[in-house]
């Protein structure tokens, strides 16, 4: 396995924890005696916003995709798919940013379209990355090069992240204040508390 696609894959891993936590917290919200700490729900969606939609997949979409396309004619229908998906993505995360003000506006209302909001794009995320790595990251080892390669791999090393100076070591801080400050079981907080009546 190359390094580059180590590195994809170990990102994968990153985004589904997320994901998975934040799924886990939609479900205890919707328990009305229970108000959510929105801080901790705000926090995971600016991680997917900010390492998924604008780091990750723009690296994928300038420096993989395009060496794949360059190398196999097979690949124009799987990369076409796959850049499609990455603005859809974006868009579904501003579906959540919405789910989740609108949920804190109207708390205890709005707890089931935000688990909806947030099943709908942990759905679709978790489909993205199956295809990337089923479909595209095979294709991308059969018709790479070590040339190829090093290229990918110096992109996802390096600091490509579109926020200035937001550098890798950022998100790996972000995941580890979320696994902090998120409640149990899902990280380490305490967990939330039913509301007196």
């Amino acid at each position: 396995m190359h390094p580059a696609t180590r590195i994809l894959r170990d990102e994968h891993r990153s985004i589904a924890s997320v994901l998975h936590g934040l799924q886990e917290l939609a479900h205890i919200a919707q328990d009305p005696s229970v108000r959510p700490d929105f801080s901790v729900l705000r926090a995971m969606i600016y991680y997917i916003d900010t390492f998924p939609e604008r780091m990750h997949h723009p690296k994928e979409d300038q420096h993989l995709f395009p060496r794949v396309e360059a190398r196999s004619p097979n690949a124009a229908k799987i990369v076409q798919k796959l850049r499609a998906e990455h603005e859809r993505g974006a868009a579904m995360v501003h579906d959540l940013e919405r789910a989740v003000t609108a949920f804190e506006i109207a708390w205890p209302a709005g707890a089931a379209q935000f688990a909806t909001a947030v099943r709908d794009y942990a759905d679709f995320h978790w489909d993205h990355m199956r295809a990337e790595e089923q479909e595209l990251l095979p294709l991308a080892e059969a018709v790479l090069t070590e040339e190829d390669w090093t290229a990918v791999a110096d992109a996802f090393a390096g600091n490509q992240d579109p926020l200035a100076d937001l550098r890798e070591r950022d998100f790996a801080q972000l995941f580890s204040r979320l696994v902090a400050i998120a409640p149990a079981p899902v990280g380490l907080g305490k967990p939330w508390q039913r509301q007196v009546a």
